[in-house]
């Protein structure tokens, strides 16, 4: 699984996690959601992602959008 894929499951699970957070614990969990939302929002613009340098890190395999 490229880097690419796996930011974007990575987000889509924190984004499904913090609102069933915010619906069983705190409505506060929506502002992790807006911050994923965020960052997310920014790496489209400046292709800066810190989940990607991280995978990197780690030894993941990139693709084509995060170099």
């Amino acid at each position: 699984m490229s880097i690419e894929r796996l930011v974007f499951a990575i987000a889509g699970a924190f984004v499904l996690l913090s609102v069933v957070l915010s619906q069983f614990h705190s409505v506060n969990w929506l502002w992790f959601t807006a911050f994923v939302g965020a960052n997310m929002l920014q790496a489209a613009f400046t292709g800066f992602c810190p989940l990607a340098k991280i995978l990197k890190a780690l030894g993941k395999q990139s693709g084509t959008a995060f170099n």
